[in-house]
This record gives C-alpha cells, sequence and structure tokens, in this order.
C-alpha cells in the first residue's frame, strides 16, 4: 500500500503549532510558489543549469516536507542529490504527477 499523498500527524502538528487559518494561507502560498519552483527545475533541465536545478530542488522538498507532502519531498530530494545528470525527463514527469495529488490534498485538507 503506498504512503498517504500528506502525512496528516506533520500536517496537524503545523496546524497545531501556527493554527489553521494561518496554516491555509501557507499552505495558499505554497500552490501559488510551487508551479515556479517546478517550472525553474524543467528550465533548468533543458538548459543545463545544474545550481538553479540544484536549488530548485531543495526548496521544494523542504516546503514539501514542511506540509506533509512527503512523497513530494522525497522526490525532490533524490532529484537535489542525485543532480542534473543524472535526472531524466521521466523524473520530472514523475515529480510534477506527484505535485498534482499534493496539491489537490492539500487544498482537501484546507477546504475542510
Amino acid at each position: 500500500m503506498p504512503d498517504p499523498t500528506i502525512d496528516l500527524d506533520t500536517f496537524t502538528a503545523l496546524g497545531d503549532m501556527a493554527g489553521a487559518e494561518f496554516v491555509t494561507e501557507l499552505v495558499d502560498t505554497f500552490l501559488e510558489e510551487a508551479p515556479r519552483m517546478l517550472a525553474e527545475l524543467h528550465a533548468a533541465y533543458t538548459k543545463g543549469d545544474t545550481e538553479t536545478f540544484r536549488r530548485a530542488a531543495h526548496s521544494l522538498k523542504s516546503n514539501s516536507n514542511t506540509f506533509g507532502a512527503m512523497q513530494l519531498g522525497s522526490r525532490a530530494k533524490a532529484l537535489e542529490l542525485e543532480g542534473l545528470a543524472a535526472t531524466s525527463l521521466a523524473a520530472l514527469d514523475a515529480l510534477d504527477a506527484e505535485y498534482a495529488r499534493a496539491a489537490h490534498a492539500l487544498k482537501a485538507l484546507c477546504d475542510g
């Protein structure tokens, strides 16, 4: 059985610490910024820009883990650690698909 898209313990702990309203604002910001990070990853991949690729993967990893999107964070971490040379277009497509799942789940959690 696959891991849940969002680790509810992590998401709940964030809400307990920061408050539900603030978490909703944070999620909204993440949902605006993450597509830009994904686009930056794709552009860096196309251009062969190793440093931009690594930074975008790192940012996406960190932000994903904050909300409990552990699978998304794990995929981004793999790209960060493996680097541009070891990355395939299929890995980027898988990251995009996992982001779509995480975004949908986060929206559902915030809408309650």
